[in-house]
């Protein structure tokens, strides 16, 4: 069995973070979501991948190279163009689209293949899958969950007979033209023969054209239900929630990074913490060369990323702050993800820093700005002390 993974998306819906990071290469633990796609597919003896990118593209290539690290091969299919002043312009031609360019260029599906989106967390026994697949002579296989009914609008709906067969295929209906509550997790099994059914050179979409496509053809097009932990990193509220998952314990072989120094708190290297009047309640994760200054007050479940500044009198709750976060004085930062200029809230809102009324949080390598408040204090205090001198 080959692999496909699917990141040549922008990733719209967690923005801030798709600013700076193709959605693949969104960290959970201080890893890429992606590393862990590749990390499931080594152990299930798939070494041959291709991965689509676009947005982004070099931050997937630089980290993952071609996969000698993983102890697999991983190939690149560029989506966009160059223009004549040199600019590089990404521009995905759809996810059925990009797996076409692929065949097209190399015939790299000439096997059964299975297609991961590349923003999602998942432990599903691949070999339990594929047999399932074999065993009903399917030509494409959906891996489904069933979500509430009113998160549907959300998904591709997946509608089926009672042997599994797919009859059709809703993309993001609303609630109430949904036929179905079982979903696609965005995991495909396909033999080569789906590949010849996507047309050449043109914009096409896995779950919109390809999927209903094979129901109206009546294909041997099947759903599986399958037991496993399916994490969406679909939104930023989703991010968020999938963090705390993480951090409670509640996703198997996933390890909190780092040293345990107390039950339920976890440093990296070098970190500065002081003690007096601090309060840390687990789970939380404090990065290597982290300060946390004394009377800090910081609630798990909480990933604090490397490099961070937690002033005294700040508290903590609940929250995700990325590298280099310098979190000022007495501010409360409660169920936040902060992103360099940005935080999010658990609802998926977001502001820029200067929506703030006050600073709350600055960038811990920029000791100017976050220095010059204390600076100026201290040359007041002097200057008073000079002048009781003088008048003495």
């Amino acid at each position: 069995m080959k692999a496909m993974i699917l990141a040549a998306g922008k990733g719209t819906r967690v923005r801030p973070l798709t600013y700076d990071l193709p959605k693949p290469m969104i960290p959970l633990l201080g890893k890429p979501v992606m590393a862990y796609l590749v990390e499931h597919l080594k152990k299930h003896g798939v070494t041959e991948i291709m991965v689509n990118v676009s947005w982004l593209h070099e931050k997937i290539e630089e980290y993952f190279g071609e996969g000698e690290q993983f102890g697999v091969q991983i190939g690149y299919s560029f989506e966009g163009y160059i223009k004549d002043d040199g600019e590089v312009v990404p521009e995905p031609i759809g996810s059925a689209g990009g797996m076409k360019k692929i065949q097209e260029f190399g015939g790299f599906f000439d096997d059964t293949t299975i297609v991961l989106c590349g923003d999602a967390l998942i432990d599903l026994d691949l070999k339990a899958a594929l047999l399932e697949h074999r065993r009903k002579g399917a030509m494409a296989t959906v891996i489904t969950k069933e979500v509430p009914w009113d998160k549907v609008s959300s998904y591709g709906v997946v509608v089926t007979d009672a042997s599994g067969r797919i009859t059709e295929f809703q993309e993001k209906p609303g609630e109430e033209e949904a036929k179905s509550n079982f979903i696609s997790t965005g995991i495909y099994i396909f033999e080569p023969e789906v590949i010849d059914l996507i047309p050449s050179g043109v914009s096409f979409d896995i779950g919109s054209e390809l999927f209903p496509l094979l129901a109206e053809r009546g294909l041997p097009f099947y759903a599986q239900g399958r037991p496993f932990n399916w994490l969406d990193i679909g939104t930023m509220s989703d991010y968020w929630e999938v963090l705390q998952a993480v951090l409670t314990g509640e996703v198997n072989h996933m390890v909190v990074p780092g040293i345990q120094i107390e039950p339920g708190v976890w440093t990296g290297l070098n970190t500065s913490i002081d003690w007096e009047g601090t309060t840390i309640e687990g789970p939380v994760y404090i990065g290597s060369n982290v300060k946390i200054e004394a009377g800090s007050r910081i609630v798990g479940p909480t990933w604090i990323g490397h490099g961070s500044h937690i002033c005294e009198g700040a508290e903590v709750v609940r929250s995700v702050l990325f590298e280099y976060t310098r979190v000022l004085h007495d501010v409360t930062l409660h169920e936040m993800i902060v992103f360099k200029d940005y935080s999010v809230d658990r609802k998926g809102e977001m502001k820029h820093a200067s929506e703030y009324s006050s600073r709350e949080w600055l960038n811990a390598r920029d000791r100017r700005r976050s220095g010059r408040t204390e600076i100026d204090g201290q040359n007041e205090n002097e200057t008073e002390k000079l002048k009781e001198k003088v008048s003495a």
